[in-house]
């Protein structure tokens, strides 16, 4: 009969919590809200100086905000339009100022730019990277949490707030979770989201605030940091607030000619979201993959060229293939292998190759997890590629989400100079070239073939910012003491993609 009471009792409890947490956020919310002024705050422009790194396209993967990535934004102002629900058209955030980019050695200085982030009505509300730049800010998380079932737990002395907004699905159709920390002074602290991402699949993207100032009754954070993946992207300083402006009109107005250039950082692929730099999804690639198998082109006995744009080299090595380069997407990876199984039939794909590891190069990786092999990069790219593939990813839906059993330590590093041995007597080199675009940049020769494959290494009608890479690679090469007759670069040739490159022209390029 205890026992029964016991039961009876746990199961009650069971089916109350829920309504507890309920309200017990309720309250949290409540406290927190009237602590910031979020109560009776419509709208917000705040401003200072900030600083944006570019996520998935710094020289060193792991450093988004080093000195040849950041661009310095003075004045820095954001607005936001905090009335929800939005209705009708024009923006409910805009973020602007003058931008200074990093200044790269051996290259021209950059012309200064400006920065323009806005998120319109219809982006706030039907698409959940940008919802996130707007609602991981600390009062509108606030009114976004009071609108919905939220729950509450204790963490490191912290209350963690949580949601899932219900007008959001993931590609994999699970609801997001967003999530604010809130201190014993009812301040929100921190935010964070996970957001569906190519090369890192769940992708954690946090915003902490700190160093609040009570500015005419709101409380506003004189720092905001955003991180993407563990990795900071986005510092601000804030020095001034207005709560509720007079002009919301005119400050979320963009002038009629936009101001030159951008702040989102120097090339690559961009992202999604960020609530003040650049965002949670990244990805993609330069222009669309032409329909249908990618050509496939033999380059000696058990060497193949495999066509397009993000050509890719597939290798016999006796017992298995190794692949040069997945490409841009997950598609364009799922192609590759199939296409070097083609190639090579009857062997499985054991390494591939990563030129280097920014994401428009990185984003097929997931195809070639999903395969079984292993990815083989530099050193200084091992650590933070191998954190992002072994990620949870459960949003995305892509080829490696479906692989069930997933392997870990999926990522090899090598050195400035890796040299493969196949069990038919292939040699596969591979060799380090530093330069400024990046500093895990591989390039892979074939010695019996005589031939060079690289990325990013523009031969024909560089630009000024591309030809200090160019340069870089000459006088590497020139060490290296390669003996090369054809050169292939990953990115086509413009114009004439079907022109054979040779050393000559990269020499040429270089001046």
């Amino acid at each position: 009969m205890l026992l029964r009471i016991f039961t009876a009792a746990a199961l009650l409890l069971a089916w109350l919590a829920p309504g507890a947490a309920a309200q017990d956020a309720s309250a949290v919310i409540a406290a927190a809200s009237k602590a910031m002024g979020a109560d009776t705050l419509t709208s917000i422009t705040f401003s200072g100086t900030a600083r944006n790194g570019s996520f998935g396209q710094s020289k060193s993967i792991g450093d988004p905000l080093g000195p040849t990535n950041a661009t310095q934004i003075t004045p820095y102002t954001r607005t936001i339009n905090l009335a929800l629900p939005w209705s009708g058209e024009g923006l409910v955030s805009r973020a602007t100022g003058p931008t200074q980019p990093p200044t790269v050695p051996g290259v021209p200085a950059p012309t200064p730019g400006v920065f323009n982030q806005n998120v319109t009505v219809q982006q706030a509300t039907t698409n959940f990277g940008q919802a996130l730049n707007v609602g991981l800010t600390p009062w509108l998380f606030l009114k976004w949490a009071a609108m919905n079932d939220a729950t509450v737990r204790t963490q490191g002395g912290q209350q963690v707030v949580s949601f899932s907004p219900p007008n959001f699905k993931s590609p994999s159709g699970q609801m997001y979770t967003v999530s604010g920390y809130i201190n014993n002074q009812n301040l929100v602290t921190k935010t964070e989201t996970r957001v569906e991402h190519v090369v890192a699949g769940d992708l954690l993207v946090e915003f902490e605030y700190s160093n609040y100032q009570n500015r005419n009754g709101v409380q506003v954070p004189g720092r905001i940091v955003q991180k993407q993946g563990g990795l900071t992207t986005f510092d601000a300083n804030i020095t001034a607030a207005t709560p509720n402006p007079t002009n919301l009109a005119e400050l979320l107005t963009p002038p009629q000619a936009p101001g030159r250039g951008g702040a989102a950082g120097r090339g690559g692929a961009a992202g999604r979201g960020g609530a003040a730099g650049q965002g949670g999804r990244g990805g993609g690639g330069r222009g669309q993959q032409a329909a249908g198998p990618p050509p496939i082109e033999k380059l000696g006995d058990g060497a193949f060229l495999i066509g397009g744009n993000y050509a890719s080299l597939a290798i016999d090595m006796g017992d298995h293939i190794l692949v040069v380069e997945s490409g841009q997407s997950d598609a364009r990876g799922q192609e590759v292998m199939a296409a070097a199984k083609q190639a090579v039939p009857n062997k499985p794909i054991r390494f591939v190759v990563n030129s280097h590891p920014h994401f428009d190069h990185s984003s097929g990786l997931q195809a070639a997890v999903a395969e079984g092999a292993t990815i083989l990069t530099h050193n200084n790219n091992e650590e933070v590629l191998e954190r992002l593939l072994s990620g949870p990813r459960t949003l995305i839906g892509d080829s490696l989400s479906k692989v069930a059993n997933r392997r870990t330590n999926v990522v090899q590093g090598v050195g400035d100079r890796d040299v493969r041995k196949g069990s038919n007597g292939r040699v596969v080199e591979l060799h380090r070239i530093p330069n400024e675009h990046s500093d895990g940049m591989l390039v892979v020769y074939l010695p019996a073939e005589k031939v060079l494959w690289s990325a990013d290494i523009t031969p024909v009608n560089p630009n000024p910012a591309q030809q200090g890479v160019v340069r870089s690679t000459v006088a590497a090469l020139k060490k290296l003491n390669l003996d090369v007759t054809r050169f292939i670069t990953a990115h086509p040739p413009n114009p004439d993609p079907g022109r054979p490159l040779t050393m000559d022209d990269l020499v040429k390029a270089a001046g």
